[in-house]
């Protein structure tokens, strides 16, 4: 089977791409914003590289040529970016998705997997939050962005026979991870192993999930054969801020003072979301279920990052 993974090069990409390349043939389109080189380099002579961007339609069909399935993962990732730069969700995760949907129409590819986010729920009013939650109302230009996209891929899949896994994910974590908290902190008690800025007032209580567990749940749900389908992926508990600080300042041997910013409510920004925690029973029923809690995706991936600081 040839499937292309847009985004290849980053994060969670590159490691969907480790899982897929010894039994497929697979296709790699990033633009290198935020992907980085050296996380398919060990892969360049197994997979076909295309350096290309999903606002180019040209680029995008060369990528879907002869394509099976395509896993769509390419998007800025940067939550906070949505403050200071209201276009950039739109352009990178919104019309991109549009550019795909329309190569992968007039290419003939029936199949598209895309990593949305918890993001999409805004501040839900029951937590752990399950799939058929709603209203939806994203409270981020990210959310917004991932919700709008879930929708032009629910329409096409409807309007043009095409078939849909959407994914919406809890926080990520793990190596080859470039942004986030546990990134944030590491960088920051670099420069000041004495003081630890945290934005927020550090009681913002979240799930994250380790990289490993994501590739393996997003692989298991392939089984499903519905013309649309979603799907949380999740860990089952959730760890705070302050408690994430703590990790990070043990494993890195260092006690800072920690010093918050308090924010808006204790939000560490404008449109993130304070508290989310996603129900997986739909995936658990079908045999899934992650193997890492939060602590211990938080705990592995601060241990790597600090390990690995001059790959990151």
């Amino acid at each position: 089977m040839k499937v292309l993974v847009t985004g290849g090069a980053g994060f969670i990409g590159s490691n969907l791409i480790d899982a897929l390349v010894d039994d497929h043939e697979v296709v790699c389109i990033d633009n290198f914003s935020s992907g980085r080189r050296e996380f398919i380099e060990h892969n360049i002579d197994k997979i076909e590289l295309i350096e290309g961007d999903l606002l180019n339609r040209d680029d995008i069909k060369k990528a879907v040529k002869d394509v099976d399935i395509v896993f769509h993962l390419a998007a800025n990732p940067d939550v906070k970016l949505g403050v200071s730069n209201t276009k950039i969700h739109f352009d990178q995760n919104i019309v991109a998705t549009y550019n795909l949907l329309e190569e992968m129409r007039n290419a003939g590819v029936e199949k598209i997997v895309f990593t949305s986010s918890s993001t999409v729920y805004g501040e839900a009013e029951i937590i752990p939050t399950s799939e058929n939650y709603g209203p939806l109302f994203p409270i981020s230009m990210y959310g917004a962005s991932k919700l709008a996209a879930e929708a032009i891929i629910s329409a096409y899949s409807h309007v043009f026979d095409m078939k849909a896994i959407i994914y919406r994910f809890a926080n990520v974590v793990g190596p080859r991870s470039t942004h986030g908290v546990i990134y944030d902190f590491i960088h920051k008690l670099i420069k000041n192993p004495d003081k630890l800025e945290i934005l927020g007032d550090g009681s913002q209580k979240k799930s994250y999930l380790y990289i490993d567990d994501c590739i393996e749940a997003m692989i298991f749900g392939l089984k499903v054969n519905k013309s649309i389908e979603a799907f949380n992926i999740g860990s089952e508990d959730w760890i705070d801020v302050r408690g994430i600080a703590d990790i990070v300042s043990s494993v890195m041997g260092v006690k800072p003072e920690y010093i918050f910013t308090g924010g808006i409510d204790g939000r560490g920004w404008k449109g993130d979301v304070k508290i989310m925690r996603l129900s997986i029973e739909k995936l658990k029923k079908m045999g899934w279920k992650p193997k890492y809690n939060s602590k211990e995706a938080v705990e592995l991936t601060a241990k790597w990052m600090y390990e690995n600081i001059d790959k990151i």
